[in-house]
């Protein structure tokens, strides 16, 4: 028999087994989409949107066109109620300008910022339709003991250096942290994996590297995992209650699995009702500075 038959064989046999599946993604009736946020010393934050479809092309006309204005934003703090304002923020060369909800300027009567220790919840109603959550801004339970930097190991480049943190977890399960990174005059940006449990922490001292946020917008390469000589680098760590954890992990698993063929299918745990997509969290927030020289 010829060598060659035999796998032949089996080739034909196996593409003629092959079936075309067709996905038919029907277009859906959009969603709110909330983001919204309090934190310690802080005016409360709502960005209302709407959600897109699979195949929608985002261009900046879509982006525009995505916010829900007009909507009556209710937060309060279990002593006042406040009725939030829609305001317009324009982003500088990028053609788009966002609407986040905030504390009305004109009415201050009833305003107030975020204090650690305490609930807050939120209403809103848009397009005829009530959505409700409630968040935690928690004590600063977690802070760093100290951070420094060091020279980056095996790296021939000596400008380049690694943030690394000290820090205790209190004992007891069921204290969350979520951690952003700002590097001179650039914003906070979170970490790629951003959120901690105190699982295998839980009463411990410990020391880790702390990786630079990340621009999800422009996601960089792993030449990006190192801060240089003449950083001045911002560590804000942010204790958050349950829900928020579970949130954010979600959500960066999820953002991090996307076009893996062999990721589990997962799904995105937010807490605002009636079907609403996105999260309501506070964030007890502590900020450390660092300046490394050149």
């Amino acid at each position: 028999m010829n060598k060659l038959f035999v796998p032949v064989f089996l080739l034909l046999l196996l593409s003629g087994c092959e079936k075309t599946i067709n996905f038919d993604l029907k277009q859906v009736e959009p969603v709110l989409v909330v983001d919204a946020n309090i934190e310690n010393d802080l005016p409360p934050n709502v960005i209302l949107s709407n959600s897109l479809n699979y195949f929608d092309n985002i261009d900046t006309v879509l982006l525009n066109n995505l916010f829900v204005h007009d909507a009556d934003v209710y937060m309060s703090n279990g002593v006042v109620t406040h009725k939030l304002k829609e305001y317009a923020v324009p982003i500088p060369t990028s053609g788009v300008t966002l609407y986040t909800y905030s504390i009305d300027s004109a009415d201050l009567a009833t305003a107030f910022t975020g204090q650690l220790n305490t609930t807050y919840t939120l209403r809103i109603v848009a397009d005829g339709k009530e959505y409700n959550a409630t968040t935690t801004i928690p004590a600063l339970a977690k802070k760093p003991d100290s951070l420094w930097w060091k020279k980056a190991p095996f790296q021939e480049d000596t400008t380049r250096v690694i943030l690394m943190v000290k820090a205790t977890d209190p004992p007891g399960l069921g204290n969350y942290v979520r951690y952003f990174t700002k590097r001179n005059e650039e914003p906070f940006y979170p970490g790629l994996n951003s959120v901690f449990d105190d699982q295998v922490i839980d009463g411990t001292t410990y020391e880790l590297e702390v990786q630079p946020g990340v621009d999800r917008n422009f996601p960089g390469s792993i030449d990006d995992n190192f801060f240089n000589r003449g950083d001045t680098i911002t560590m804000k760590l942010c204790n958050i209650d349950r829900p928020a954890y579970n949130f954010w992990n979600t959500w960066e698993f999820n953002s991090q699995s996307i076009g893996n063929p062999f990721a589990a299918p997962g799904k995105i745990l937010g807490n605002i009702s009636n079907g609403a997509l996105g999260a309501f969290y506070g964030y007890g927030a502590f900020y450390r500075t660092v300046i490394v020289p050149e």
